[in-house]
């Protein structure tokens, strides 16, 4: 099984919206995710701010993308532990999920690739001794939020990260056999590498809708 989580409980000051329910396309971002994730993961794990904000999340993915519920089993959960960020999130996402290896992402990529997951799920196969892929930009940035996990080592790392107040996701990275992926690698699969666009302003915004014809064109033909 693979598993993929999308963290979801961020706010994002610069782009003046919550991130999970930003309007795309007609749909929130978060269906957008999950629906491309669904393409390549066996399970989808979300993770919330608290309880309600999991709830609402629910609510808003069973109204506008039904078909999810349906087909897709679909987890969640959401951050125990305040004032960690992503690594606390990372940590509910992986206590929650039942795969081998996790995909881990934000809610805010637009042009989420399936098939670049999927290439990242086969370079962090632990028969090659990796415990993760992630993908490393050609000025040597990591994308940990685009990246696979062994489940239960990450979950280890994090955990282990809270107790030593960490608060940065490259810290739990530290305990791991990682697959530095170079993006140029993927460039088969995503010539764009748009993939790795995320919104954190309201310019990010404006240039993803203006992207999205021509995207959206070139995945009708594949």
């Amino acid at each position: 099984m693979r598993s993929a989580v999308i963290l979801a409980g961020g706010n994002s000051r610069r782009l003046g919206a919550e991130k999970s329910l930003l309007e795309f396309e007609e749909r929130p971002l978060i269906c957008w995710t999950a629906e491309k994730l669904s393409w390549a993961a066996d399970e989808i794990v979300v993770v919330a701010r608290d309880e309600a904000h999991a709830r609402r999340l629910e609510e808003i993915i069973a109204g506008s993308a039904p078909e999810l519920k349906i087909e897709q089993k679909i987890i969640f959960t959401w951050d125990s532990v305040a004032g960690y960020g992503p690594v606390a999130g990372l940590c509910a996402g992986m206590k929650r999920a039942h795969g081998i290896f996790a995909f881990a992402t934000g809610c805010d990529l637009p042009f989420l690739n399936p098939q670049v997951v999927e290439r990242l799920f086969d370079l962090a196969d632990e028969r090659g001794g990796y415990e993760a892929a992630v993908p490393v930009q050609p000025n040597g940035f990591f994308e940990p939020l685009h990246s696979v996990y062994h489940r239960e080592k990450m979950l280890l790392a994090c955990e282990e990260a809270i107790k030593k107040a960490e608060r940065r996701i490259h810290a739990p990275l530290q305990k791991l056999v990682v697959n530095r992926v170079s993006v140029e690698l993927l460039l088969p699969l995503d010539h764009d590498l748009l993939t790795f666009f995320n919104l954190n302003t309201g310019e990010d915004l404006e240039r993803a809708k203006a992207l999205w014809p021509d995207h959206r064109t070139k995945q009708s033909r594949t």
